[in-house]
């Protein structure tokens, strides 16, 4: 039977009974034998008691499961005479992970997420083994975070085996790892991660509310999906929340007091809460001398601001030339094309866009051909029949490079909805478009918050010393304190 309470599907309890048969007519039923292939069902007698398995084919750990039942096989029958519950869970089942329900409903899920199901005739518990193991890839360097030395692991879409890649790294007496599932027919595996003795105890119970009020049947674009669920603004480009696949990004983060949620089925770990800063952080400047660091960080910021801003400000310059500021006379005019510069500039936009898209789908076999023709096709052919002009390939070019520079994927893609946002502002209203343009961009970025902090922190409210941190990678002796704004519970590091 099915039940709703607080807007969620609620199954009520069905006792296991001490009836075997009882039992196995029902999770045959719930469970699909004979309908799905790949679910099993082995009838079995021990010790001289009937007993059955129920396992998921692809799931279980052929040689665990199968040096179970050797075990099981050399028991007389007088060893489970008396109490064999607990016989079975302290004695003569040899596993590590063991687990007893008197739920059959909560069997039914068990089997389902993996773990193998024991039920004896006599016994009114069911026992679940969770000797499971699901096909996975190997912990490989995440291509969206590559750095030149360091650390080459990164987070598979195996939950127990992100935890362990984190567990390696924080070995933190208090570091939590907070079990919990969300949706109704998927049951997917979530992991809330946190240091306790850092971590704000009130963020972290924000999440876990946020967590637990997803109603839906299941998360299909697993991290992704959930993200979408907890940090509201369908409409707001700008994410909220950072998504990094590297093991040493998200242990730096725990030490500062962030709070890491690992979705089952996802390579990407969400940290909460993030700013806008965050999103423009990447390893590779803690992995150099702090002042090459720093470094690369300016040309980081440098691409990032020319990526939103320098496309609009050359078209207003050469709409307008009386803007243009004497010092940048040399810059002159664009050549004239067949179509108006904006049209020019709207199409190389879209055009850019079909070709990452292109880029995704087509085999990497493949991927060096799709580059001639795309650069054939934009800057050979295109500008010598007219239709583009040359200084629209170059600031287009320098705009380009600015977005694949940024570290956050989800922040490049933001930042390019506001740069089509801002020219089109700038050719419909000129100079005060543009003003007008960038300071409802700033409002709208001040006004966002990521779990009650501000999304522009320390920039607003300002932070001196935040700030110095956010524009100067600092050396990292001398970054004794942890950022206030995640009020940790040891401000010291």
């Amino acid at each position: 039977m099915m039940g709703r309470v607080g807007g969620k599907m609620r199954q009520e309890k069905r006792a296991v009974s001490t009836m075997l048969a009882e039992n196995v007519a029902y999770l045959r039923e719930r469970l699909g034998v004979g309908k799905s292939f790949d679910v099993l069902h082995l009838d079995v007698e021990y010790a001289g008691r009937e007993m059955a398995f129920f396992m998921i084919d692809g799931f279980v750990k052929d040689d665990i499961l199968h040096y179970i039942m050797q075990f099981l096989a050399i028991l007389s029958e007088e060893k489970l005479c008396d109490n064999p519950l607990e016989k079975l869970l302290k004695t003569y089942i040899p596993y590590v992970e063991l687990e007893k329900t008197d739920d059959l409903n909560r069997v039914v899920d068990g089997v389902l997420a993996g773990p193998t199901a024991l039920l004896v005739d006599g016994v009114s518990y069911a026992i679940l083994i969770d000797a499971r193991t699901y096909p996975v890839r190997g912990p490989q360097e995440p291509d969206m975070e590559r750095v030149v030395r360091g650390a080459r692991d990164g987070f598979v879409e195996t939950i127990i085996f992100n935890t362990a890649l984190t567990r390696r790294r924080v070995r933190d007496r208090t570091l939590r790892m907070e079990y919990m599932q969300v949706g109704r027919r998927s049951k997917t595996d979530i992991c809330v991660c946190y240091i306790e003795d850092i971590a704000d105890p009130m963020i972290v119970k924000s999440i876990k509310g946020a967590i637990a009020k997803i109603d839906t049947d299941g998360l299909p674009m697993g991290e992704k999906t959930l993200e979408e669920f907890i940090s509201g603004r369908h409409w707001n480009p700008y994410p909220v929340v950072r998504y990094t696949e590297r093991p040493d990004t998200a242990a730096a983060h725990l030490y500062e007091g962030h709070i890491l949620v690992i979705v089952d089925g996802s390579p990407s770990v969400l940290i909460f809460p993030a700013t806008f800063w965050h999103h423009l952080q990447h390893a590779e400047e803690y992995r150099n001398k702090p002042i090459v660091g720093a470094y690369l960080r300016f040309v980081r910021f440098l691409a990032v601001w020319a990526s939103i801003f320098l496309l609009p400000l050359w078209y207003l310059f050469m709409t307008e030339q009386v803007q243009l500021p004497a010092a940048l006379s040399f810059i002159g005019k664009a050549s004239e094309g067949a179509l108006p510069l904006f049209a020019q500039l709207l199409m190389i936009e879209v055009g850019i866009d079909m070709l990452r898209m292109a880029a995704i789908h087509t085999p990497s076999s493949l991927a060096t051909a799709l580059g001639l023709v795309a650069a054939l096709m934009i800057g050979g052919i295109a500008v010598e029949v007219g239709i583009f002009s040359n200084e629209v390939i170059l600031y287009f070019s320098i705009a380009t490079i600015g977005t694949f520079a940024t570290p956050s994927y989800e922040l490049g893609l933001a930042n390019r909805l506001v740069r089509l946002g801002l020219l089109i502002a700038s050719t419909l209203f000129g100079l005060y478009g543009y003003v007008l343009g960038i300071t409802l961009w700033v409002i709208m970025l001040a006004s966002m918050k990521s779990f009650n902090v501000p999304y522009l922190w320390p920039f607003i409210p300002f932070s001196y010393r935040a700030m110095r941190d956010v524009f100067i990678r600092s050396p990292i002796p001398l970054k004794n304190r942890r950022p206030t704004v995640l009020h940790p519970r040891d401000p010291d590091r």
